[in-house]
């Protein structure tokens, strides 16, 4: 009997896997979750392309025409919505089990890199998208957001008209949004998803230390299985979410006369909150570019054991000082939050 050949997607797995790497109470899923909302985003994404019109006077109005004329069109927009909300708690979530684990020790600290520049496109990609509906809600983020570009000693201005494609918020805004959204911003994660996933494999996996080897085995075909399941949970959840809970659309933005009681999207009202209590450019910019250079050194200055030791292992003891860091930065971020959303 002819033996059947393997296909691309069963190629894209290494062909044993560590048991413990296998195992959903481990890493539960939440690397290949985040790269299948990835993949749901791109292709939602592509759909709406056919129908959204990236003009001040048309934007709100044709995504009013994806959502109430176009059929199955409410469904999409809800399920881009929800990918994107999803992708950034799972991408979050999954950046703090790597850390517990250990498993941006050796040889895997530049991927720890790689992922962090995934998180911050994936923040920007919802907020060029949040932009892109261009309706009273985003008005205050959009411009809030742009402006603290100019609090940048020297370059700020030349930022600002990076970003909005002008001096000030208007037509030219919402088309270099639409470009940074697609090209700029998606394109350049997809790349970066691709390099991340082939060097989780080239590293030997998520967490497995050269020190296991051989370890206990488990075939690809049994996480493959898994996958294809987590495949169909996911996109049940989506559709219940978006059907559910559609997101909102209200009438189009007027920069002139801004709501009182506006607020950023949930993932920058922590920024927010800081902003209403000091310095933009010390809250605003500085705070942020902080939080992020530690979280960059994680793998080079706080955890200096210098070897794989603790790879794997939750709650290591060599990985002590980083993950400390990690999820005091991850709690006042959330309190920071929590404490602007009760206090509306």
């Amino acid at each position: 009997m002819k033996r059947k050949r393997p296909n691309f997607f069963y190629h894209l797995h290494q062909p044993n896997f560590h048991k413990r790497e296998g195992s959903f109470f481990y890493s539960f899923g939440l690397g290949f979750t985040a790269a299948f909302l990835f993949a749901a985003l791109i292709l939602t994404g592509i759909l709406e392309v056919f129908y959204y019109v990236p003009s001040s006077a048309e934007a709100n109005q044709s995504l009013q025409v994806i959502t109430y004329l176009v059929p199955y069109g409410s469904l999409i927009r809800g399920i881009h919505y929800w990918a994107g909300q999803l992708l950034l708690g799972v991408a979050i979530l999954h950046m703090l089990r790597v850390v517990l684990t250990g498993s941006y020790k050796r040889p895997r600290r530049f991927n720890w890199l790689l992922g962090l520049v995934l998180l911050v496109l994936v923040l920007f990609a919802n907020f060029t998208g949040y932009g892109l509906r261009w309706d009273e809600d985003v008005a205050w983020a959009l411009l809030v957001g742009t402006n603290l570009l100019k609090t940048v000693p020297w370059v700020g201005d030349a930022l600002f008209q990076v970003a909005v494609g002008s001096s000030t918020i208007g037509e030219q805004t919402i088309v270099r949004f639409y470009g940074w959204h697609i090209y700029g911003l998606s394109l350049i994660a997809l790349f970066f998803v691709g390099w991340h996933i082939f060097r989780v494999r080239r590293d030997g996996g998520i967490s497995t230390s050269p020190k296991e080897i051989p370890f206990p085995k488990i075939p690809r075909d049994e996480v493959i299985q898994k996958e294809v399941i987590g495949m169909f949970v996911i996109s049940i959840l989506l559709v219940a979410l978006a059907l559910l809970f559609p997101p909102g659309l209200s009438a189009a933005a007027d920069f002139n006369n801004i709501p009182e009681d506006a607020t950023a999207p949930w993932f920058f009202i922590w920024i927010q909150l800081l902003l209403r209590n000091g310095n933009a450019l010390l809250m605003g910019v500085i705070v942020p570019s902080v939080v992020l250079l530690l979280l960059g050194l994680v793998p080079y200055l706080l955890d200096r054991s210098g070897s794989e030791e603790g790879t794997g292992i939750w709650f290591n003891k060599k990985g002590r000082i980083a993950q400390i860091t990690v999820l005091v930065i991850i709690l006042g971020i959330t309190t920071l939050t929590l404490i602007r959303v009760f206090s509306q």
